[in-house]
């Protein structure tokens, strides 16, 4: 399948708490302990993000200086390691000088006392979750709560590790989200009100920018693309697509030679757009009028689109600014991110149609995707080749951003299942996807929270993990269950 260009990165600092009166009183246990930050910080990095390890924070003077360099060395997360007891005069500091969100870390290297040979070193070295209970409070009388607390034991505790993970999933995120540039070119598509949203309360809730495209650069791009690349693109979709012959829906035809090469076309223009204004995403919708150069290459982006999703550059249409930034995320967890939205129920088998026309996150497909030709792209202008597959088979993750009255953000976060079973062969993606307790209370529930018509879909159950990345963002957010 085609391989990510854009790296998941995350950079997260790691510093060990310490009660440094300890030290003089017990003989090897900084050594000691000092073993046990090391393996901290590898449990860590086994996750595949970028830790700053700032040692031992042993005392007030240390924190602050701890705080100044976290505060300037773009860090995404804080983990604090609660290695022993601690007074929170060593973590007060780092709370007030920095911005990152904090996660502490009480992970006691043995999973219980050696009753027979117990001694005070022993529980200093295992009294990682004394001070946490002065810490979270503290953090709360200064405004800035810690995000979370990861009880356990360093070794071998696998619900432990996975909660560093996720939390390491979600410093991907943060880091992305940041700086990100998420195009906009064109308009809404006549008129979905759901769909228009504000770029600066955009970039005030997420951290990133929205430049503003107009089409004539698309179509800048579209013109300097050369033959040689048309020809490559249009040797990558063969190589990733199927293009069978057409079933039982007149408006589709088996991919010509002409869709092929406009497909092609538009993919490698997207390749020079992204590349040109260094896009992180784009969201987009153009008609333009019969016969133009313009039409011509809105109407070419299916294809390239679905291939850039699968490479980590979101790409969404009807210029859906808010579920772009939702692909966004579901890609920096690594679990895809297509473009949906809700199709017809099959109410006899308990399921609904989830998916749309136009770019999909190809990574999660079940198998190979289609390449379909079509007439006509329903309720749009144009026609052409259009991708159709069925997302991977198991637990399924929607995220669909919106707004109330006040302008505010709200995440909708729903999980499902997609199935085994046919779907119907438009050229447009779909899965079946079943929810609890049954689809049809599940999608009512869903619909009264107000969500826009469109979300992003992932792979897996990853609804608290979005829930915690609402919570870091001061973003409000409900699960539908």
């Amino acid at each position: 399948m085609i391989e990510r260009k854009k790296p998941l990165e995350g950079r997260i600092a790691f510093f060990s708490v310490v009660h440094a009166t300890y030290f003089a009183q017990f003989e090897g246990l900084e050594e000691s302990l000092g073993r046990y930050h090391r393996d901290a910080v590898a449990l860590v990095e086994r996750q595949g993000v970028t830790v700053v390890d700032y040692g031992f924070v042993a005392d007030n003077a240390t924190a602050f200086a701890v705080a100044d360099r976290i505060a300037g060395d773009g860090i995404d997360l804080i983990f604090c390691n609660m290695i022993t007891y601690a007074t929170s005069s060593v973590f007060a500091p780092i709370v007030q000088g920095t911005t990152a969100p904090i996660v502490l870390l009480a992970l006691q290297p043995r999973m219980g006392l050696d009753y027979t040979k117990a001694s005070t070193f022993m529980q200093l070295e295992n009294d990682n979750i004394c001070s946490v209970p002065e810490f979270t409070g503290v953090a709360i009388r200064l405004g800035r709560p810690v995000k979370d607390a990861v009880i356990g034991c360093l070794y071998d505790d696998p619900a432990a590790e996975k909660e560093v993970a996720e939390w390491c999933a979600i410093a991907r995120v943060l880091h992305d989200l940041k700086g990100a540039r998420i195009g906009l070119m064109g308009h809404v598509l006549e008129s979905m009100y759901d769909m228009h949203a504000d770029p600066t309360a955009v970039s005030a809730a997420f951290g990133l920018h929205v430049p503003l495209l107009e089409i004539d650069d698309a179509v800048k791009a579209y013109n300097e693309v050369t033959p040689t690349e048309i020809e490559a693109k249009k040797a990558l979709i063969l190589q990733e697509f199927e293009t069978p012959d057409p079933q039982s829906d007149p408006v589709t035809r088996k991919l010509t030679e002409e869709d092929l090469t406009h497909a092609a076309h538009g993919a490698a223009a997207l390749d020079r757009l992204v590349e040109r204004f260094g896009l992180t995403g784009l969201a987009y919708y153009y008609e333009g009028q019969p016969d133009t150069i313009q039409r011509e290459v809105a109407t070419s982006f299916i294809v390239g689109n679905s291939i850039l999703n699968a490479q980590g550059t979101p790409m969404c249409g009807e210029f859906d600014l808010k579920t772009c930034v939702a692909m966004l995320i579901l890609d920096r967890l690594n679990i895809g991110g297509s473009f949906a939205e809700f199709h017809p129920f099959d109410f006899t088998e308990d399921f609904i149609l989830v998916g749309h026309d136009g770019p999909h996150h190809i990574a999660i497909a079940e198998g190979k995707p289609i390449l379909r030709s079509l007439l006509k792209f329903h309720g749009k202008p144009g026609a052409g080749a259009s991708v159709e597959f069925k997302i991977k088979e198991g637990p399924i993750t929607m995220l669909g951003i919106t707004q109330n009255a006040h302008g505010g953000f709200k995440f909708v976060i729903g999980e499902g299942e997609s199935k085994k079973g046919p779907i119907p062969p438009t050229g447009n993606t779909n899965t079946r996807g079943f929810f609890a307790p049954t689809t049809r209370e599940f999608i009512k529930k869903w619909v009264m929270e107000g969500p826009t018509h469109h979300y992003a879909l992932g792979v897996g159950h990853h609804a608290d993990t979005i829930k915690k990345i609402a919570d870091v963002l001061g973003i409000e957010a409900v699960r539908v269950t």
